[in-house]
């Protein structure tokens, strides 16, 4: 994936998506909670062994740190230093540890084939780099590894229309259809993929019925 030095410095140091993050996680208490989502706790159960796992967009860290309790070796990155610090006190709250690293993804070091597994919950990117993020992402997987994704679909606006409070992106470039996400993700076996109505208990920021996609893949 080529992403330049300029896309870096715009996304990093002139993002309203930082300042929100970084407002959202200061706040008291966890945004969405400490408890994992509930699909991701599945699909986790349902992986033999255990091994790397890589957490994309993990925010003050509710899923990494519930991986982090079954033995995996945990690694995770967002954009917000808050979010890191929520995150790393959750962790040190369950008596785990966590490779937890601020910034945009070509700059943390991560190395191609390095992980078994990839969670994207609810890791909404800004619709410029999406695309190429997954891409990347998709190369640091092993041969074999899994991703085990939930986020808001395209057809999500009309619930948040209706009950904001649900949450999730309001710029139908940075939600998901399930052609695209297959686009992204060539080279891999969709195990499940499906769009589904789900009514979200996640914290504050959460809450109500909404539209999300949800897939697990192995890379081939």
């Amino acid at each position: 994936m080529q992403v330049n030095q300029a896309q870096i410095e715009f996304y990093t140091m002139n993002n309203p998506w930082l300042d929100r993050w970084n407002e959202r996680y200061s706040e008291a208490g966890y945004a969405y909670g400490t408890e994992p989502n509930e699909f991701f706790k599945k699909a986790i159960s349902g992986i033999s062994g255990v091994g790397k796992i890589l957490f994309a967009a993990d925010g003050e860290g509710r899923n990494s740190v519930y991986a982090a309790t079954l033995n995996w070796d945990v690694y995770a990155f967002d954009i917000s230093e808050a979010g890191k610090k929520k995150a790393l006190k959750l962790a040190d709250d369950n008596h785990v540890s966590l490779d937890y690293r601020v910034g945009e993804l070509p700059t943390l070091g991560y190395r191609n084939d390095q992980f078994d597994a990839l969670a994207l919950i609810y890791a909404h990117f800004p619709a410029e780099i999406k695309s190429e993020y997954h891409r990347k992402l998709a190369d640091l997987l092993k041969i074999g590894g899994r991703i085990i994704f939930e986020a808001f679909s395209k057809n999500h606006l009309a619930y948040r229309k209706r009950n904001p409070g649900v949450g999730g992106p309001n710029d139908l470039g940075n939600l998901f259809s399930i052609e695209e996400l297959e686009a992204d993700f060539q080279g891999f076996e969709f195990l499940s993929i499906q769009e589904n109505e789900v009514e979200l208990k996640e914290g504050r920021f959460h809450i109500g019925k909404g539209s999300v996609i949800r897939f697990i893949a192995r890379k081939i």
